[in-house]
């Protein structure tokens, strides 16, 4: 049976490499970002690996346009088999001088829009034996004293926040869709990925690793979290 990811997020690094990782088994890879350039080059790049892939292009940050690129990418490629959400933001650096826009924009990417993107699919999602919601996240949403320390030291406040939401998320999903056959889990990464915004030159891990976790953690359905760095 025919197969479709929906990729919310879409960029260098982990993203790509997760569209790479499912459309070589054998999914159609739905790209999402606001980069309209980008999706297109990046939909050119996997069809010349032969994996059939589409861009849709759409903030994030709406809600009402994040949940209607669900049907927009169920016309072109088909019914939704899994969904993979990348998306995050880092404009609200510092909580006590953010525009309470910002810190918003980053709470509805981590949250929002992806609650907004799930509720669209279950339909599709529902029924299928091999359905995900797979998130990737970042090591500042634990909440720890060290972790906020860095958080607050690197300026990445608001990201923090999103992604202890983003958590906390991850985790009721799993409770509440366990009974519909839908797998949810993430990918915690706890280091800096290479070729993303993050890398300085430093960077330690891997895109592909991240994608094949993740992957790996799709077909186990066993864990809700890997830690990977």
């Amino acid at each position: 049976m025919a197969k479709t990811i929906l990729l919310g997020g879409y960029g260098p690094g982990i993203s790509s490499a997760i569209a790479e990782k499912f459309g070589a088994e054998g999914y159609s890879v739905a790209l999402v970002a606001r980069n309209a350039e980008r999706l297109s080059a990046g939909v050119q790049a996997l069809q010349a690996k032969g994996i059939r892939a589409a861009a849709f292009p759409a903030d994030l940050a709406d809600p009402t346009a994040a949940r209607a690129v669900v049907g927009k990418a169920r016309e072109a490629l088909g019914r939704l088999t899994a969904l993979a959400w990348t998306a995050y933001d880092t404009g609200a650096g510092d909580l006590l001088t953010a525009d309470p826009a910002a810190i918003r924009r980053a709470m509805d990417i981590a949250t929002t829009s992806l609650l907004a993107v799930v509720h669209a699919a279950l339909p599709d999602l529902k029924g299928q034996p091999d359905s995900a919601v797979l998130v990737v996240n970042g090591g500042f949403g634990y909440a720890d004293p060290a972790v906020d320390a860095a958080a607050v030291k690197f300026n990445s406040m608001g990201l923090a926040m999103a992604n202890a939401a983003k958590n906390k998320l991850v985790g009721m999903l799993a409770q509440k869709l366990k009974d519909d056959g839908v797998f949810v889990g993430q990918a915690m990464v706890l280091g800096t990925v290479k070729g993303t915004a993050w890398d300085s030159g430093n960077a330690t891990l891997e895109g592909k690793t991240i994608a094949d976790k993740l992957w790996d953690l799709a077909r186990s359905r066993s864990e809700l979290t890997v830690k990977i760095g």
